[in-house]
C-alpha cells in the first residue's frame, strides 16, 4: 500500500530505487512487491518508471463511488431526522426503477417492499415521479414490460389511465399517492434532474398522518433546492 501511495504521488512515474528509498523498503523487497503489483495490474512499468495501473484506477473509482454513496446516505439521514419521515432516493436507469438508498428509523419506518418496486412503478410515488420525467415513448416502453396491475383498491386501473395522469403532472410538482401501493401508507416524491437521468427523493407516512404529507414533501423539496449543487456529483452514482 505504501508503494501504491508513493507511485500515486509521482504523476510522471518513478524508478524502483526512488520508490524503495521513499517508502523505506529494502531494494530487493521493493523490486519483489513492484513486480507483483505490475503482474496484478495495480502498477504498470514504462521505460523503467512505475505508474498506477488499471486495477488501481478501478479501486480509486470504487472508493470515490463509496464516498458519494456515503454522502447521499448522510444527507438522507439528516433530512429523515429533521423532517421526521423516512426518505428514499431512486433513479431511472437502463429502463429500470432503482431505489438507491433508503433512510429510515424505528420512529420513522420505511414502507415494506411487499411487491417489487421495479415492477410496480405505476402504484407508488417513486415510480410515478420517475415515469413522469420520461417522454411518452419511454413510458409506454416501461409499461409494455411492467403493465399496470391492481395492488390495492386505490391503484390506477390500466395503462391508459396512468399515462393520462402522468401527462397532467407538473414538471416540478411533488407526486402524491395515497394507499395505491400499500393500504395504510401515503407517499410523496419530488422530481430531481441529474444530467439526463430521471431521479427522485421521496417520503412516506402512515395514512392517519396524511395531513403531514404535502408539508413534509414541500420541506424536502426546499432542502433539495438548497443543497442540489453540492449533491449533484454525489447522487450521480
Amino acid at each position: 500500500m505504501r508503494l501504491l501511495e508513493t507511485v500515486a504521488a509521482h504523476a510522471y512515474g518513478a524508478p524502483a530505487k526512488q520508490l524503495a528509498r521513499e517508502t523505506g523498503l529494502a531494494l530487493p523487497t521493493a523490486y519483489h512487491l513492484l513486480r507483483t503489483l505490475v503482474h496484478e495490474g495495480y502498477l504498470r512499468r514504462e521505460k523503467g518508471l512505475f505508474f498506477l495501473g488499471d486495477a488501481a484506477e478501478r479501486l480509486g473509482r470504487s472508493g470515490a463511488q463509496q464516498k458519494r454513496r456515503s454522502t447521499v446516505a448522510d444527507t438522507l439521514a439528516h433530512w429523515r431526522d429533521s423532517i421526521g419521515v423516512p426518505v428514499y432516493y431512486a433513479m431511472y436507469r437502463d429502463g429500470e426503477i432503482e431505489v438507491i438508498c433508503v433512510s429510515d428509523s424505528h420512529q420513522a419506518p420505511a414502507v415494506e417492499e411487499w411487491a417489487d418496486f421495479r415492477e410496480t412503478g405505476h402504484a407508488h410515488a417513486i415510480g410515478q415521479c420517475l415515469l413522469s420525467q420520461l417522454d411518452e415513448e419511454a413510458r409506454r416502453d416501461h409499461l409494455a414490460r411492467y403493465p399496470v396491475r391492481p395492488l390495492t383498491p386505490n391503484t390506477v386501473r390500466d395503462n391508459d389511465a396512468l399515462l393520462r395522469r402522468l401527462a397532467r403532472t407538473g414538471r416540478m410538482e411533488p407526486v402524491v399517492e395515497r394507499q395505491e401501493y400499500a393500504i395504510g401508507t401515503v407517499c410523496a416524491a419530488v422530481p430531481i434532474t441529474v444530467g439526463t437521468t430521471a431521479a427522485t427523493m421521496a417520503i412516506s407516512l402512515p395514512a392517519h398522518q396524511a395531513d403531514r404529507l404535502l408539508p413534509a414533501a414541500h420541506r424536502l423539496q426546499a432542502e433539495i433546492g438548497r443543497h442540489l449543487g453540492s449533491l449533484t456529483l454525489s447522487i450521480s452514482i
